[in-house]
């Protein structure tokens, strides 16, 4: 029996893209507590908790109404919309915790992490779905498992590591960056989403609107 490892070009780069960026949470999630404790003003346990609180019910409270808007279009380019969007979102925040000096700040940056993971997993879900190859659910459900499962891994220990030397600063913006060059691999799907970058199309469509318009206005 054969086994075939190789994804088609959607999942491939969906995979590469979460690993990307969740590599790069990777390097904060465990020391994200010490940097409350040592850094924000009044932080503490439980502002390390109603941070953690805050991020999990903004993106659970949001992920079903943000699907459920989504199945409503018919174009996948929403879908796509939506994940490129909040993962870019998602991908500023680390870029914020650096000026964060209250637990405000942090409550207001959650927030805003939950929304954007909240975005980015209807879109995301939505096309894996879509795209996956038929016999290979498994399989390939569980090569995204396994990027993110060793990404992440891997660079707790690294993050652990960094934040002793060099601090939470430059710690953040690697996160940031990782987290952009999730999104910049998205760009890599440009010709399997159609409507996205499919210029004709959108110039087609605007040809016909403003048609519309004049034959209502001659009227």
């Amino acid at each position: 029996m054969k086994f075939h490892l190789t994804p088609n070009r959607v999942i491939k780069y969906l995979v590469l893209s979460d690993l990307a960026f969740w590599g790069g949470w990777g390097l904060l999630t465990p020391v994200f507590a010490i940097f409350i404790v040592e850094k924000i003003q009044g932080g503490n346990a439980f502002v390390a908790g109603m941070a953690s609180a805050v991020f999990w019910v903004t993106k659970s409270l949001l992920r079903v109404p943000i699907g459920l808007f989504l199945d409503t279009c018919p174009s996948e380019r929403d879908d796509y919309l939506s994940l490129v969007a909040g993962l870019f979102i998602a991908s500023l925040v680390p870029f914020g915790f650096v000026f964060a000096k209250n637990p405000l700040h942090i409550y207001i940056l959650q927030g805003i992490y939950g929304l954007g993971l909240a975005m980015s997993l209807a879109g995301w879900t939505a096309i894996f779905t879509r795209h996956i190859d038929k016999g290979k659910e498994s399989t390939e459900w569980g090569l995204d498992a396994l990027s993110v499962g060793l990404g992440t891994g891997i660079a707790g220990a690294g993050g652990g590591w960094a934040v002793t030397q060099f601090g939470f600063t430059p710690v953040f913006i690697l996160v940031g960056i990782l987290g952009l060059i999730g999104v910049s691999l998205l760009f890599g799907l440009r010709n399997e989403i159609r409507g996205v970058f499919d210029h004709k199309l959108l110039d087609r469509g605007l040809y016909f609107h403003l048609k519309d318009i004049f034959h209502r206005e001659k009227k």
